[in-house]
């Protein structure tokens, strides 16, 4: 009689750090939360192997519709929410940093898709973080229509995760706001930032944790009797410009170009739709900076150039338009609820943004 050897040594996925039932598990959460966002167009979304968007729901009233798509993330913010446990502002980031640059040819956005990867998903913040995306589409009536949950054991640290997102959106072709038109003269509006937003925290970080040699949840600042800690300062989430600013294109006045002032601050960014030979003057005493930017300058310390060209220095968002529309601009902005202050003026000048103090 022979015996039938028995192998006990059997390894699976799971043994290996993936479980692939955690991750159909958690799809069952985030769907509700994805529903919540959906408007005409949708015609399958989260669960699928794509998501699919009928155009011709979406946008019926664009003859000529032109796609616009923009991709990013919120670089080493992550570090920041991770070390302070919070996630629930963290998908405002991702989600403001693709739809503003999107909305930067005066695109409405559509539809939204998200990447995020962990070592292991079970030990995650994902559905936090996935509910925080939702929420943000949601304000802004844009679609959360799919996206990926990618367990990665080795590849990352215990406790980080890493964060991405894709956005498409659809634009008038004669509506293109592209910046040919611009001219000297022209005004240049800005729209206030909210703090950092989603750039410039390597420096940041740097600052405050090595240099300053700060805690995460110490005190900085109280303000009309508000206590602000370091996580507070830094976890102020990225705004979402785009229900001012759609609202402000439907009034039909001629927006030149607009920016949306990431990384490079607007030294790097202002010019961007520029046509060549010219450039900006930009008056920095007409804003008020957020408190992190002067303890940053401060405490760094960091140069004068070095901070313009890292930090958004509190204007989020910029416009250029005509001198006679100017202050109709401003009107509806404010009207919107948004702060916006003429900042500067178009220069025919072949040179870098040029700054008043």
């Amino acid at each position: 009689m022979v015996k039938r050897m028995i192998n006990t040594d059997y390894i699976s996925y799971k043994d290996t750090g993936v479980d692939i039932d955690y991750g159909d598990e958690s799809v069952k959460h985030m769907k509700p939360e994805a529903t919540k966002t959906h408007r005409p167009g949708v015609l399958h979304g989260i669960g699928g192997f794509a998501g699919l968007f009928a155009l011709k729901d979406a946008i019926h009233d664009i003859e000529d519709p032109v796609l616009v798509s923009g991709t990013d993330g919120v670089g080493t913010k992550l570090l920041v929410a991770i070390e302070a446990n919070r996630h629930e502002e963290i998908g405002q980031d991702l989600v403001a940093m693709c739809v503003n640059d999107v909305l930067c040819t005066g695109a409405k956005p559509l539809f939204f898709l998200d990447y995020f990867a962990a070592g292991s998903l079970s030990q995650s913040p994902l559905i936090r973080v996935i509910k925080s995306i939702a929420k943000a589409c949601e304000s802004i009536n844009c679609v959360l229509i799919g996206g990926e949950s990618a367990e990665m054991p080795g590849l990352y640290a215990s406790k980080h995760y890493d964060l991405a997102g894709f956005c498409v959106g659809a634009v008038e072709r004669k509506k293109i706001v592209d910046g040919t038109s611009i001219k000297p003269g022209d005004q240049i509006i800005g729209l206030l930032s909210s703090g950092l937003h989603s750039n410039g925290f390597s420096l940041a970080r740097h600052i405050f944790f090595k240099h300053m040699k700060r805690q995460i949840n110490e005190i900085l600042s109280k303000e009309k009797g508000i206590s602000k800690t370091v996580a507070d300062l830094l976890l102020e989430p990225t705004k979402l410009y785009v229900n001012p600013i759609l609202k402000l294109l439907q009034e039909k006045l001629p927006i030149k170009a607009m920016a949306h002032i990431t990384g490079g601050g607007i030294t790097g960014n202002l010019l961007r739709p520029f046509p060549k030979g010219l450039s900006a003057i930009v008056d920095t005493k007409t804003w008020k900076e957020p408190l992190v930017f002067s303890l940053l300058r401060k405490h760094g310390p960091v140069l004068e150039e070095e901070m313009r060209k890292t930090f958004n220095l509190g204007i989020g968002f910029a416009l250029i338009i005509s001198k006679e529309n100017a202050a109709a601009c401003l009107h509806h902005l404010t009207a919107f609820g948004e702060t916006a202050i003429i900042i500067g003026q178009v220069v025919e000048k072949e040179s870098p943004v040029q700054y008043l103090e």
